[in-house]
């Protein structure tokens, strides 16, 4: 049985990641001039920081450099997460995008915009926006062998984050007025 390039990344990277605590999310690996660029993308349920990021790209490294996967050929190391506008594809891609809304293309051609409002093995409950704001958002059950694919949106107006906001800011009014004009408490 023949394995591709990336098989054997995946292979190696697999249990670097599992030991790191991540998920290995995408590996690509292109040709950048001279050399090979090697893409990894982590990410947790919780998202992952620069911290945990520069630390798994270290471990990785450390794991290519010491093995014959990329061969003699030089190559550039990149490690990220997979963005703001993420693909849909696996079930725990639906359930750390509970709450955000996602373009979501279906088997039978038909295009929704829908905020994933909760998310299980076998497909997800979302509430899908009405056509040029007009109507009343519905709730829809979504088996993921309907859907062709699905991305994360990203949105910059979201009513719920000015109520965050606005309760971000209540809390900052607090915090201050409980300090001294020394700004001891």
């Amino acid at each position: 049985m023949s394995t591709t390039h990336t098989d054997r990344l995946r292979a190696l990277l697999e249990p670097l990641a599992a030991q790191a605590g991540l998920d290995l999310e995408d590996v690509k690996v292109t040709k950048a001039g001279s050399r090979r660029q090697v893409q990894i993308d982590v990410d947790t349920d919780g998202g992952v920081d620069m911290d945990t990021i520069a630390e798994f790209s270290r471990v990785v490294g450390e794991a290519l450099d010491a093995s014959d996967v990329m061969g003699d050929e030089p190559y550039l190391l990149e490690v990220g997460s997979p963005g703001a506008e993420r693909p849909l594809v696996l079930p725990r891609h639906w359930q750390r995008a509970e709450g955000r809304l996602a373009a979501i293309h279906l088997v039978d051609g038909g295009e929704i915009v829908a905020r994933v409002l909760e998310a299980d093995e076998d497909g997800a409950l979302v509430e899908v926006q009405p056509v040029k704001g007009r109507g009343r958002p519905k709730e829809r059950r979504l088996e993921y062998g309907e859907v062709a694919r699905a991305r994360v949106q990203v949105e910059f107006n979201r009513k719920d984050d000015e109520k965050l906001l606005d309760e971000a800011a209540d809390f900052d009014d607090a915090a201050d007025s409980a300090e001294g004009d020394d700004g001891t408490e």
